[in-house]
């Protein structure tokens, strides 16, 4: 079985254009999910190649308004599930309800909000649920054993886990650490989107048999920093078809 793959790409980075190239490589490539963040200017769980691309998405004009356009525009040849990953400020900056109604008339299917805890969420989760949307709860090693049975206690029908402390970015070794994590979370009957430091096939291959898609986003971005002359379209599509 192939492997999935939920592929997260920055809206705008390089630019808005060059982000949707992205979205339709990574689409052709085979990956089972994209995960478009929507970028903010302080985030908390970003290692130094998404913050990057964060900051030159802001550069070259990235809004909200805009983020959903581009969401359009790639409904437009696709109708692959997308997940909008963005940090709470964006949403309650924007109006919950606002983006929410958003999210719904751009067809997408749910968001991870990896700074909100489901339990001081300003009514988030429950009113994303009351309109169809997937609220994606995010746990890591470091959250306590009571409050992890309460996520995913939880209605959520996926939940994403980060298989190792810190930031995003830097290469996991996966070890025995890791599979408890994976194994108690996977006890649950979640669908697991596991992410933090993925970027190669055998990673995946270690953790396929507790997951249900693995997230990758800084291998992406360091092949379009390398990419140099090469079309983004190409390097992508390369990459992700390595990893499935």
């Amino acid at each position: 079985m192939k492997n999935r793959i939920m592929a997260h790409m920055v809206a705008f980075y390089p630019s808005r254009e060059k982000s949707l190239e992205t979205a339709r490589a990574l689409i052709d490539g085979g990956c089972t999910y994209l995960e478009v963040q929507f970028p903010f200017s302080d985030p908390t769980a970003d290692g130094p190649y998404i913050q990057e691309a964060c900051k030159q998405a802001l550069e070259k004009g990235f809004k909200i308004s805009g983020g959903f356009e581009l969401i359009g525009d790639i409904r437009t040849f696709s109708n692959i599930p997308i997940f909008i990953m963005c940090y709470a400020n964006t949403i309650f900056y924007y109006g919950i309800e606002q983006f929410l109604e958003c999210c719904v008339s751009g067809q997408v299917q749910g968001l991870i909000v990896p700074d909100l805890p489901v339990d001081y969420d300003e009514g988030l989760f429950e009113k994303s649920e009351c309109r169809g949307l997937e609220p994606v709860p995010v746990i890591a090693q470091s959250t306590k054993p009571d409050r992890l049975d309460m996520i995913l206690k939880g209605r959520s029908e996926f939940v994403y886990a980060a298989i190792r402390k810190g930031i995003t970015g830097s290469f996991t070794d996966i070890g025995e650490e890791n599979i408890q994590f994976l194994t108690k979370v996977d006890s649950f009957g979640k669908k697991i989107l596991a992410g933090f430091g993925i970027s190669e096939k055998h990673q995946i291959e270690a953790i396929s048999s507790w997951i249900h898609a693995a997230v990758v986003g800084t291998a992406f971005i360091k092949e379009i920093i390398h990419s140099g002359k090469a079309s983004i379209y190409n390097v992508i599509k390369k990459k992700i078809q390595s990893l499935i």
